[in-house]
Parts: C-alpha cells; structure tokens; sequence
C-alpha cells in the first residue's frame, strides 16, 4: 500500500510542476529545465525572466491540516535548493538569479517572487 500512495503523491507532484510551469509560462517565464538535481538538493523548474534565472519551488497541499504549502519550505528545504542553484550556477559566473515559489493549496495558485535569497 505504501508504493502506491508514494506513486499518487509523485504523480500529484509532477502535475502540480506542470501546472506551475504552464502558468509561469503564461505570465512570460518560459521553463528551461525542470527537476534539477544533485546529491542533496534539487530544483522543480527553472525559468527565465528576461535575462535572469529564476529557481522555482513548487509546493502543493489539498488540505491545511499541517499549514499550506508555503509553510513547508523550511530552512533545510531553502538551503538544499539554493545549493542545487549553486550547482546549476556553475559555470554562469555573471548570472542574475532569484527564488521564486509556486504554492498551490487546493484550486488555489499563488506565485511569489523572490520568496527567499541565497543568504537565508
């Protein structure tokens, strides 16, 4: 019973990834990459405005009962994205980035722009 709810939770999570990069699309944010990963962190999208990165946290939740979504990017959960960033940056010495999160609890979506930086 276990890999089947980890496979609904999964599934649920790359729909959830695809609705965030449709509307991120949408409002002029084409997705370049989605789910970059390294060894102990990852990234669910990454976009560009215009000439900067943008590192997108998705983050969906059908009920409050534990807090929404955007109370569960904690501190370790920012630090593994903005290390999977570093990773990514690699290379890009001169790029302008930010961190934005996608939070979508229930049938509602909310996108917030530079949610967190690299210092937090």
């Amino acid at each position: 019973m276990q890999a089947k709810t980890n496979n609904t939770t999964t599934t649920r999570g790359r729909e959830a990834e695809a609705q965030a990069a449709t509307y991120l699309a949408g409002q002029g944010l084409p997705e370049i990459t989605p789910n970059f990963r390294i060894r102990g962190g990852e990234i669910d999208l990454i976009c560009h405005d215009g000439k900067a990165l943008v590192f997108v946290e998705v983050r969906l939740r059908s009920h409050s009962t534990f807090g929404g979504a955007g109370a569960s990017i904690t501190t370790a959960k920012r630090q593994r994205i903005i290390l999977a960033a570093r990773h990514y940056l690699l290379g890009k010495p001169d790029s302008d980035c930010r961190f934005d999160c996608v939070l979508i609890d229930g049938n509602h979506l909310e996108w917030i722009r530079d949610a967190f930086s690299a210092d937090d």
